[in-house]
C-alpha cells in the first residue's frame, strides 16, 4: 500500500510542482462593496492592510463584475464563462421566496463540457480550498460537486494539505460587508463624514446605513490584515500570490442589482512578488469572469478554448479588452432583462422591459433603511428629481452614459444627436456579444428549465464502474471486485456525459475524495475503492464500491 501512495503523491504533484514552478496562489473575496478603500482614494476608508497590499502589488481601477448581484456573478467567476451562456443568470435558482409560484428550486445545467476551474488546478497538482461559499448556481447548498474542491467547508484551509510542498490555490469569502449588514446597529464611523450620492436623500437613515458600510469594510480590512501575517508566519509570503477583489458593487440601493457603475464596479489588488513592481496602477478593463482564466495562466495551467474569460497576467496573457459586458435577470420574485455594454469611458444600457417600473419588487432589498427611506419620501412626494427618477413606471429602452463626465449615470444620452454614433458602435458590439456568446436570456426561465430537465425530473448521473488492465482482462471488461494480477491499472469510467469522477480509498461517512485523472496503479495488496461521477446541474451519481485483492 505504501507505494500506491507514493505514487499517487507523484502524480497528483507533477514535475513542475516538485521544481517548485507553480506559485501558491490565495483569494480574499468579499461580498457588495465597491472601491470604497483608502488606496483608490477614498476619505472615509480605513483600510491599512488593504492599502498596503495595494502598495506592494497592483490596483486595478477599471475591473466590472459580469452581473450586478452574487450568484449569477460567482457561477460566472468559476467558470469563466458568462452566466447568460451557461444558463445560471437569474438570482437565485435554489430557492422559492415570497411567492410559490415561480419554477425554483432546481439546479442549471450547464454545457457539459463545462467545469469549475479549480479542476484544472487539481488535475495539475493544486491543492483546492474554498471557505467556504459556493452560490454557484448549478448545485444546491448542500450538494456543491466535489470534484472542485479538495476542501469546501468554513474548515478548509491550505494548511491542511498533507504535504506542505504541494501548491495551493485557497479562497476566503467573507460576507461582513453584505448589504444585510448595512441595516444593523450600532456605527462607529460618523455619519456626517460620508459622501451621500444624489439619488439619495440626505436623511440620518441614509448616512448611518453608508457609515456602517464603512465599519463593515473596516473589520474586513482586519481580517485581510491576518490572511497576510499569516502567509508571512508561514513562509509562504514570497511565493503566494494574492487576490483581493468583491463580487459586485456597493450593497445599498441603486448600486447592487443595477447595471451602473455603482453595482458593476469593483475593487482589484494583486500581488506578486517579484513580477509586479510595488505599488502600479492598471486602467485595463476587466471582466470577473477573467479571475478564473488568469489564475490558470498564473498557474502554468492552459486555459481550456471553452472559457470566455482572457487571462490578463501570467504566461498566457492575452490583449486587452475593449469592451466588458454584463447582464441583468430575475432577481428572487421578479423578473426583468437587461443588458450592458461599457468601454473606458461610455456606458450603454439595453431594457428589455421598457414598460415595467425602474424599480422592481424585490422585497429583501426593501428591507434597506436606505429604500425604506426612498418609499417613504416617494409617498410623501418629497424626492428630488434625481432620486424621483429612479421611481419611474417605464424605462428608456436604451440609454447611453459618458461615465467619466456623468459617475453616477444620471444623464441618458441616447437620444442626443451629438452621441448618435456612440450609441450604433456600443448597440452593434452588444448585438455582436450576445450572438457569439449565445445569451440565453432570450428563452424563458421554464424553456431553459424544460430542456435541462426532461418530464420534470432533475437527472442523475451515471454510476462508476471499474475496469481494469491486468493479465486476462486489458480493459475490456468491467469487474464488481475479487482477485487480479499484478502488475495493473484499473480505470474508472461514467456514461454521462462531460462528468468529472472522484475517488477515495478513506472510510467513513466523510472521504477526502481525489480528482480522477487516468488509471489508478494498484500495487501488491488488498484495497477498497469509492468513487461516484458528478455532473454540473444532475444529482451526484450514487456511491459505487469495489473491493479488490491485486496478487
Amino acid at each position: 500500500m505504501k507505494y500506491l501512495i507514493v505514487f499517487l503523491i507523484v502524480l497528483s504533484f507533477g514535475v513542475s510542482a516538485q521544481e517548485n514552478k507553480q506559485p501558491n496562489i490565495l483569494w480574499i473575496s468579499c461580498e457588495d462593496i465597491s472601491p470604497r478603500l483608502g488606496c483608490y482614494g477614498d476619505p472615509v476608508a480605513q483600510t491599512p492592510n488593504i492599502d498596503r497590499l495595494a502598495e506592494q502589488g497592483m490596483r486595478y481601477t477599471n475591473v466590472y463584475t459580469s452581473a450586478p448581484v452574487c450568484a449569477p456573478c460567482r457561477s460566472g467567476i468559476i467558470t469563466g464563462m458568462y452566466q447568460t451562456s451557461i444558463g445560471t443568470h437569474h438570482m437565485r435558482t435554489s430557492h422559492e421566496g415570497k411567492t410559490k409560484e415561480l419554477p425554483t428550486p432546481y439546479a442549471a445545467v450547464p454545457p457539459h463540457y463545462v467545469k469549475a476551474f479549480p479542476e484544472y488546478l487539481r488535475t495539475a497538482g493544486y491543492y483546492c480550498t474554498n471557505n467556504a461559499k459556493t452560490d454557484y448556481q448549478f448545485s444546491g447548498f448542500t450538494d456543491v460537486p466535489v470534484s472542485i474542491w479538495d476542501e469546501s467547508s468554513s474548515k478548509a484551509h491550505y494548511k491542511n494539505r498533507k504535504n506542505k510542498d504541494q501548491p495551493f490555490f485557497a479562497v476566503f469569502n467573507y460576507t461582513l460587508t453584505h448589504e444585510s449588514k448595512t441595516w444593523l446597529e450600532p456605527y462607529k464611523t460618523n455619519p456626517d463624514s460620508v459622501f451621500v450620492p444624489p439619488y439619495y436623500p440626505d436623511t440620518e437613515p441614509v448616512r448611518r446605513s453608508i457609515a456602517r458600510l464603512y465599519d463593515n469594510i473596516n473589520r474586513l480590512d482586519s481580517i485581510v490584515g491576518e490572511h497576510l501575517k499569516e502567509l508571512e508566519e508561514e513562509g509562504l509570503a514570497d511565493n503566494t500570490i494574492v487576490f483581493f477583489w468583491s463580487d459586485h458593487g456597493d450593497g445599498l440601493p441603486r448600486g447592487k442589482r443595477w447595471l451602473y457603475d455603482s453595482g458593476l464596479k469593483v475593487p482589484l489588488i494583486i500581488r506578486w512578488p517579484g513580477n509586479i513592481k510595488p505599488g502600479e496602477v492598471n486602467d485595463q478593463l476587466i471582466s470577473s469572469i477573467d479571475f478564473g482564466p488568469t489564475v490558470l495562466s498564473l498557474a502554468n495551467v492552459s486555459k481550456p478554448y471553452h472559457m470566455q474569460g482572457i487571462p490578463f497576467l501570467g504566461n498566457q496573457k492575452e490583449e486587452a479588452r475593449d469592451m466588458v459586458f454584463s447582464a441583468r435577470d430575475r432577481f428572487d420574485e421578479s423578473y426583468d432583462m437587461v443588458r450592458s455594454v461599457r468601454d473606458k469611458r461610455y456606458r450603454y444600457v439595453r431594457n428589455y422591459y421598457p414598460n415595467n417600473a425602474k424599480i422592481i419588487w424585490v422585497p429583501f432589498r426593501n428591507r434597506s433603511p436606505i429604500m425604506q427611506e426612498l418609499l417613504r419620501l416617494k409617498a410623501e412626494d418629497n424626492l428630488t428629481a434625481d432620486q424621483a427618477d429612479w421611481f419611474e413606471q417605464t424605462r428608456a429602452p436604451e440609454e447611453l452614459f459618458d461615465c467619466i463626465a456623468d459617475p453616477y449615470q444620471l444623464n441618458n444620452l441616447a437620444n442626443d444627436p451629438t452621441y448618435k454614433k456612440i450609441l450604433v458602435e456600443m448597440r452593434n458590439e452588444l448585438d455582436a456579444w450576445q450572438k457569439e456568446t449565445e445569451d440565453l436570456g432570450k428563452y424563458s426561465e421554464e424553456e431553459l428549465i424544460n430542456r435541462w430537465y426532461p418530464q420534470g425530473v432533475r437527472p442523475t448521473t451515471k454510476p462508476v464502474h471499474f475496469i481494469p488492465n491486468t493479465e486476462g482482462n486489458r480493459n475490456a471488461n468491467i469487474i464488481e471486485g475479487g482477485d487480479i494480477k499484478f502488475p495493473c491499472t484499473l480505470t474508472l469510467y461514467a456514461a454521462t456525459q462531460g462528468a468529472s469522477i472522484v475517488y477515495s480509498f478513506d472510510k467513513g461517512e466523510d472521504p477526502d475524495w481525489s480528482l480522477y485523472n487516468g488509471p489508478l496503479r494498484l500495487e501488491k495488496g488488498k484495497y477498497k475503492i469509492r468513487a461516484k461521477a458528478i455532473r454540473y446541474g444532475y444529482h451526484h451519481s450514487e456511491e459505487s464500491i469495489i473491493e479488490l485483492k491485486v496478487r
